[in-house]
């Protein structure tokens, strides 16, 4: 971290020191729920690949309140070291951990009580329902572990050390490789060492490798500067912290929930097409957001850097940053769509060998390939607007994004063109690349204002 400096180095040097770590992190994160996705088809079943599948929306609420809570400690926190306020940086950072604890309860309760009525509006199939709520209840107990290590990943991406998540994620992968099979089956090495899990043993997997993962980043973090300002009175609750959280992390989580009701609207309309249509659809999206990966490092890059630059009070970095990673971000996520539309049948047959949910995946991959290159047209001003301390612009364009769009366009595709699988997903892709435009203009003259006023 001595080694990085967010408000003099070169910005491209900067995206490939704080992204590449990143995405390579990213990258084994994405592989680990690939790999779940696959245990729980091979080794359980064709219900138990849709049984997770269709878990996305409620897991993805779970995500979306632990990234809110991050976004704004790595905002913040960053805000005050280009400050050079090294003791408001360790309140922020204590007071988001109390917060990760208090959200996570919540969480555990409203998860178990509710989860199972949710999840049945989504697909009613009773052995699905079975299986998918096994495996949440699960991951509702464990949401306290996975906030907090997404609080704790957001103080060190907030000082340019994106390394340290990298390794916890690496290490991840490899730990559920050995559990997932061990868990589900019961047996090591061919020996019966206690009752098979099935889907449950994916769900402590999970919890567990991120619970060893939370103690890694905890430890990094006792070595940095955060850690020498620390005092114990910061782990009191502080109303003008937790504001200031709040202001920042509620409108992220609420824009990242809807990423989760847009979702949750995408399952219901597939879920017209049958079990074989869903568990295509949710394989496929594990696959996909595996090549999102490189923007979600730029991403992370660019809330470090901005957020530091405005602290410091470099508006000129700020719109540099900006235009650069619209650059970096468009180049890369062209190369991206060319391999995962070549790529598409061949990935959905790491998940099973039944040509129909084959056919629903690999369809909807090569369809969604066409739109990947706007893709930065939308991450990139949402990670500027985070480190601008502005995340209810981002909430905003979510809504619209992710919840009234694929209302619209899928109800008029379906009722006024041809109710068809492939057609409603053309219609998403055209008209994502309308709003991206239009967003990329928007935001470039929003961005300029902001720093100007």
């Amino acid at each position: 971290m001595k080694n990085i400096n967010l408000i003099d180095d070169d910005i491209y040097n900067l995206f490939w020191r704080i992204a590449l770590p990143s995405s390579i992190g990213t990258v084994f994160q994405n592989l680990y729920s690939l790999v779940d996705a696959i245990f729980a088809g091979r080794m359980i079943s064709e219900i138990a690949l849709a049984a997770i599948g269709q878990t996305f929306p409620i897991y993805f609420i779970i995500i979306a309140l632990g990234i809110g809570l991050s976004i704004a400690t790595t905002s913040i926190v960053a805000n005050s070291i280009g400050e050079k306020k090294i003791s408001k940086a360790s309140q922020i950072f204590c007071q988001s951990l109390g917060l990760a604890i208090f959200v996570g309860i919540i969480i555990s309760l409203f998860g178990i009580y509710f989860g199972p009525t949710i999840l049945a509006s989504i697909n009613n199939d009773q052995d699905t329902l079975k299986l998918s709520s096994d495996y949440m209840n699960i991951i509702y107990l464990g949401s306290v572990v996975i906030l907090l290590l997404m609080v704790s990943n957001s103080c060190l991406a907030a000082l340019g050390d994106t390394k340290s998540y990298r390794n916890v994620l690496i290490f991840s992968f490899f730990l559920n490789i050995i559990l997932n099979p061990i868990l589900i089956s019961g047996t090591f090495f061919g020996y019966e060492i206690f009752k098979p899990l099935g889907i449950t043993g994916i769900a402590i997997a999970t919890i567990l490798s991120q619970f060893i993962g939370l103690l890694y980043l905890l430890y990094k973090i006792s070595k940095t500067e955060i850690y020498n300002s620390f005092k114990n009175k910061y782990l009191v609750p502080k109303f003008r912290s937790i504001t200031e959280i709040s202001i920042q992390g509620i409108p992220a989580s609420i824009g990242l929930m809807m990423i989760a009701l847009g979702s949750y609207i995408l399952l219901y309309f597939v879920s017209y097409y049958g079990n074989d249509a869903i568990a295509g659809f949710a394989s496929a999206g594990r696959y996909e957001q595996l090549l999102f990966l490189p923007l979600l490092g730029l991403s992370t890059a660019v809330t470090s850097i901005v957020g530091q630059n405005l602290g410091a009070n470099k508006p000129e970095r700020i719109v540099e940053t900006y235009t650069k990673a619209i650059r970096t971000g468009v180049i890369i996520l062209s190369i991206v769509a060319v391999f995962l539309f070549f790529s598409a049948e061949l990935s959905m047959r790491l998940f099973t060998d039944d040509e129909d949910v084959i056919f629903y995946g690999s369809m909807y991959l090569k369809i969604w390939a066409f739109g990947f290159p706007a893709f930065p047209l939308f991450f990139i001003p949402n990670a500027t607007f985070q480190g601008l301390k502005k995340a209810i612009i981002v909430m905003y364009m979510a809504i619209l994004r992710f919840v009234l769009t694929p209302i619209i366009v899928v109800t008029l595709i379906n009722n006024f063109i041809r109710e068809d699988y492939i057609y409603m997903f053309i219609g998403l892709t055209t008209i994502h690349w309308i709003i991206g435009i239009l967003y990329y203009r928007y935001s470039l003259n929003k961005i300029k204002n902001l720093i100007k006023n």
